[in-house]
């Protein structure tokens, strides 16, 4: 099975120290419903429609060879089924409405790219970093050749994980990361089903993992209204509870934001997340607070 890329992130600081490389790999086993990169959800390649460029010409109707594109009450629609992303329609948009979500290197091209931004890392304390979709649930014969070309570079290598994969991914690329930035949603297992579409049981099992073997790890973790956050902080106290006895030290808050929701219509998917809020900025700070007091090293953001 292919490995996809869907964007190179050149100039990054919010993946972890310094200035950054972030690899999005596409293909996720979560479905956040929050989800701000719902082209990195599916682990083949898509095509992305953006209709405010669409003119209605219809070429794309004209030249489609698998008759995947069709219209329906003046709008252009995909049958998903039908197409097989050959690029064709690609080729004939003159406005650039079209675009194919997923690209495919080999651990050389990619490596060899990264590099042309080995100033910008060693200059601030960067590096690279690995992320999706989740990037340790792809095939990890290409994702371990990444890992070790990039430390055969003396790149600093991030790993920004949903923790849901193989506990023996993890193992083997222990050896190669320099940081895990882990992704904590929900401890209440029901809530994690009913948010994201799966258990949370191998998600902390392989946290506990990382810790137990001493791996570097930042939580990161979305505060979103209605999902982990409310009046009395019933779901961060527990998150607390449970990261105290591991080798964590530092949290990443992260607000909640809805930046990524046009690109749902793109993918002709609906945005499920639109009764979510961004806690207050004192609730933040009150968050914050609960963490430091039990010494975690925190802050708001990144």
């Amino acid at each position: 099975m292919d490995t996809f890329v869907i964007n190179l992130q050149k100039c990054s600081i919010h993946d972890g120290p310094g200035i950054r490389s972030t690899v999005f790999f596409k293909g996720c086993p979560l479905k956040c419903v929050w989800c701000h990169n719902p082209e990195s959800q599916a682990y083949s390649r898509e095509v992305l429609y953006n209709e405010e460029k669409c003119s209605r010409c219809e070429a794309c109707i004209k030249v489609c060879p698998h008759g995947a594109i069709y219209k329906d009450d003046e709008k252009v629609c995909l049958n998903f089924e039908k197409c097989d992303q050959c690029e064709t329609c690609l080729d004939y948009c003159i406005n650039n409405a079209r675009e194919i979500a997923g690209t495919v290197y080999t651990a050389k091209e990619l490596v060899d790219e990264l590099y042309k931004d080995r100033m910008f890392y060693e200059e601030s304390g960067g590096g690279v970093t690995l992320s999706g979709g989740e990037v340790m649930a792809q095939d990890m014969d290409y994702i371990i050749d990444v890992a070790r070309r990039c430390k055969g570079k003396g790149f600093h290598l991030a790993i920004d994980t949903c923790g849901f994969a193989k506990t023996e991914n993890y193992e083997n690329i222990l050896e190669y990361a320099d940081l895990f930035l882990y992704d904590m949603k929900l401890i209440d297992n029901e809530k994690h089903i009913k948010f994201t579409g799966k258990s949370n049981e191998l998600i902390l099992k392989n946290l506990g993992f990382l810790s137990n073997n001493k791996a570097n790890i930042n939580i990161r973790i979305p505060l979103i209204v209605g999902v982990n956050v409310d009046d009395d902080n019933l779901e961060v106290k527990k998150m607390i509870e449970f990261l105290k006895p591991l080798n964590i030290k530092a949290v990443s808050l992260l607000p909640y934001h809805n930046i990524g929701k046009h690109k749902y219509s793109r993918l002709y998917k609906t945005y499920e997340g639109e009764e979510f809020e961004k806690p207050s900025d004192e609730k933040m700070e009150e968050i914050k607070d609960l963490f430091e007091q039990n010494n975690f090293d925190t802050k708001i953001g990144g």
